[in-house]
């Protein structure tokens, strides 16, 4: 796609996320047109040459694409249905891509309500945390018709790893599968704090359970690399706060039972996360529960050393 080609972008949304993904796509020559509750968030953008909007609308209204990374379904549906929203200024057989973590129902109900209208409604949330998306190397799982997303595909390239780019069905699947990413990797987080808890309690040395675990069929991706943010730096946090991860597993229950699927494992991890989020507050990092088997263990799980809480000396 030549720089002449490339569809005007509007985007919605430059948080933690959205401001990295805004930047690749000014990098990659996207025009932008911008919007977000805090203006000081397009500052620089705008210096590199965006555009301001003042609404949803303006941002619609002046764009081929609008895009949008928002907190919560709410928040989606407000900026899109609400009074200036996407659907008064978007022109008709537009494109609206929503790349938050969503329910499917938020886009239907925009569909109906703009039947008529010809648009073009894609789900495209993402996996990679703040880190991926300022390097441009996001996961995004693709919700729509085959012919939109492969239109989009230069502008999801400019966002994402291209290899991991993938069109996952039809409308709402991106949602879909985005939650059920998230709900394993947080049952992952539990299930590995559980038992490395337990493991050391039975007096087995942390680096030695480890190495055992990896060796064995309960191998998993958390335990050889997210896992060590805890046991290495004593860091709990991915870049995303434990509120917003209480609302994602929250949003995989409800799909669940939507759906008419038991989700018992599911609904004791939510549980379990409220309850950090209880203990820590809404603006702990998302891996904080893993602090809750700590605090039972009475030490911090280290690979240097286990330290007990309250001395602070190496068990």
């Amino acid at each position: 796609m030549s720089i002449q080609d490339r569809p005007t972008v509007g985007f919605i949304g430059l948080g933690s996320m959205g401001g990295g993904m805004t930047r690749n796509l000014q990098a990659a020559g996207f025009p932008l047109v911008v919007h977000d509750v805090r203006r000081e968030a397009a500052e620089e953008l705008i210096a590199g040459g965006a555009r301001w909007a003042a609404s949803a609308a303006e941002v619609a209204a002046a764009s081929d694409v609008v895009i949008t990374m928002l907190p919560t379904p709410r928040h989606v549906s407000d900026v899109v249905s609400g009074p200036g929203g996407i659907l008064e200024g978007i022109r008709d057989g537009g494109t609206w891509v929503d790349m938050s973590t969503s329910v499917p129902e938020v886009a239907d109900a925009v569909r109906a309500a703009a039947s008529a209208r010809g648009l073009h409604i894609l789900d495209a949330p993402v996996s990679g945390m703040s880190v991926g998306a300022a390097r441009g190397m996001l996961q995004i799982f693709i919700g729509g018709d085959a012919e939109d997303v492969a239109r989009l595909r230069p502008v999801f390239e400019a966002m994402g790893d291209p290899e991991r780019i993938l069109h996952v069905g039809g409308h709402g699947a991106g949602y879909a599968v985005k939650l059920m990413i998230n709900q394993l990797w947080f049952s992952h987080l539990v299930a590995t704090a559980e038992v490395l808890a337990v493991g050391v309690k039975a007096g087995v040395e942390l680096g030695v359970l480890r190495d055992a675990l990896i060796a064995s069929p309960a191998n998993s991706n958390f335990l050889e690399n997210d896992v060590m943010s805890i046991l290495r730096d004593g860091d709990y946090d991915e870049g995303f706060a434990l509120m917003l991860a209480c609302k994602d597993l929250g949003l995989s229950v409800d799909l669940a039972r939507a759906v008419g699927m038991p989700v018992e494992l599911s609904g004791l991890v939510d549980q379990i996360f409220r309850r950090a989020k209880a203990t820590y507050g809404d603006r702990a990092g998302e891996m904080q529960p893993f602090q809750l088997y700590e605090d039972l263990l009475g030490a911090r799980l280290r690979l240097d050393a286990v330290d007990d809480i309250e001395s602070g000396a190496a068990a």
